[in-house]
């Protein structure tokens, strides 16, 4: 994969190539540039597709030691990624990991054309449901990193409610899951993790002192919430497209959070929409 440095780190991505219009795919903990695949592939003639692995545990990569990994600074690394680019007039969007709201706050949002916030993190649910909290928890315990990924590996673990149940309705492939979880066998990249999740309670108050920012966002936002899942309640999402002036708010059948592996198809149509409207 390529990569291109940025000042937290080296930061591999996908590229779909072409000279459509840039769309960048950001997920959440702890998924890879794979989550975005069959998105992807639905999009990919029309436009630049590119899938940015940020340092959540899925990253191959390890950071540097000194940077910051705080909820602003990862979403720092989303700007200084669209800078290291070049790219301009990018449609940026954001599933399970809800970075967009304080990159918006902190102004970091030169090269963005619009938004779309798919089944995100909000400021009433961070980190999300009883799977974001078991997994800020891990940071804390001696080895809990290699017991969550123990336990997502299991079949049978991973579809309870505190681990991964909520997350997909059609079930993440075992060979997928797998591969998002390998990277935390290494010591650097469950530490990388670790500044992350251990610095929840900064990243509530950055999330809480980012909504009342979005006002001031003027570009276009779409906000795609799944209809079923509890993990992502619906009226945190229609809150969340609320507090934006220019925004529509869409709800998918049949999906939980991680809308891009149960209705790719269906997330397509919309950001092929958007896309073109945003233009």
């Amino acid at each position: 994969m390529p990569e291109v440095d940025v000042t937290a780190g080296p930061i591999e991505y996908g590229d779909s190539g072409g000279s459509g219009r840039p769309i960048v795919f950001i997920g959440g903990l702890p998924h890879d540039e794979s989550l975005w695949d069959g998105v992807v592939a639905e999009l990919s003639p029309e436009f630049r597709c590119l899938t940015p692995v940020l340092p959540l545990g899925a990253h191959r990569k390890q950071m540097r030691p000194d940077t910051d990994l705080t909820l602003s600074g990862m979403s720092r690394i989303v700007t200084d990624f669209l800078a290291a680019l070049d790219l301009r007039d990018a449609v940026v969007c954001f599933n399970d990991w809800g970075g967009a709201q304080t990159m918006v706050a902190n102004g970091e949002t030169e090269g963005v054309g619009g938004l779309v916030l798919i089944s995100c993190e909000t400021e009433d649910n961070y980190p999300p449901g009883l799977a974001g909290q078991v997994a800020a928890l891990s940071g804390w315990m001696p080895g809990g990193f290699s017991v969550m990924r123990m336990v997502l590996l299991s079949p049978a673990l991973r579809q309870l409610p505190l681990t991964y149940g909520q997350m997909s309705k059609k079930g993440v492939p075992d060979a997928l899951l797998r591969r998002w979880l390998e990277p935390l066998k290494r010591r650097e990249i469950r530490r990388d993790l670790g500044r992350y999740v251990r610095d929840v309670r900064r990243g509530k108050r950055q999330m809480r002192a980012a909504t009342p920012e979005l006002r001031g966002f003027e570009k276009p936002v779409l906000v795609v919430w799944d209809r079923e899942g509890a993990m992502m309640p619906n009226a945190s999402g229609r809150e969340l497209a609320g507090a934006f002036p220019n925004s529509r708010y869409v709800e998918l059948p049949d999906c939980f959070t991680l809308i891009p592996i149960d209705q790719p198809e269906a997330l397509a149509r919309e950001i092929r929409q958007f896309a073109g409207r945003a233009a």
